[in-house]
């Protein structure tokens, strides 16, 4: 699997390219920006995109989507628990002082247990409430790796003080739907370094009161 991790945006969101190596199909998980340099990997790898993923409505997340999917033609994809999200996006951006960007409805909802595949690889839809009502997790288990978006990080948590955010759903679905996986599972959170399941489970100081 090509698998390249590219922080855009002021925020410096965690963007996933995932690629077959011999089909030459991808997946792009959160381009909240920076879509020429996002196009710039893909071309260095000969890929073309079948599906855009995006784990959450945040601006810094979901800002570029609708300018790749022009570029590419694919589907842009995430659930649509986050759709209130999207319509508060001009005030998204005046959080960030940025330019409104346009956001689209999603082609399709990434709904608890949906496939994600491309031809050579494949993952499943996890939907993990907190972050916000929409937030989704990507897992590869063939790749033994968690695409986390902004559920779990190095160390923290998701943080629940934006709209939609409610730290008791986010407490329970680390602990019901994440930590239940093995622990080398590699995670990859929105922001920020890679992690493991078994890492987070032993050391994580929000996840040590259950």
């Amino acid at each position: 699997m090509i698998h390249e991790i590219l922080p855009v945006g002021p925020l410096q969101c965690n963007c996933s390219i995932l690629g077959d190596e011999t089909s030459r199909e991808a997946i792009v998980v959160d381009p909240g920006d920076e879509v020429p340099r996002i196009m710039a990997l893909l071309a260095k790898h000969s890929l073309t995109v079948k599906q855009i993923v995006i784990t959450h409505a945040h601006i810094d997340h979901i800002a570029g989507a609708h300018r790749l999917r022009k570029l590419t033609g694919a589907p842009v994809l995430y659930n649509q628990n986050d759709l209130p999200l999207v319509k508060m996006m001009d005030v998204q951006a005046g959080w960030l002082g940025m330019f409104t960007p346009t956001v689209d409805a999603p082609d399709d909802t990434l709904d608890d247990g949906k496939l994600i595949a491309i031809a050579g690889l494949s993952g499943s839809i996890l939907h993990t409430p907190g972050h916000t009502e929409g937030s989704v997790c990507l897992y590869l288990p063939s790749q033994t790796l968690l695409l986390a978006g902004d559920t779990l990080f190095a160390g923290s948590i998701g943080r629940t003080d934006l709209p939609g955010g409610n730290t008791r759903k986010l407490l329970t679905s680390i602990r019901e739907r994440l930590l239940v996986l093995p622990d080398e599972v590699k995670v990859i959170p929105g922001h920020g370094p890679a992690t493991t399941i078994g890492s987070e489970r032993e050391k994580n100081p929000f996840l040590q009161t259950f």
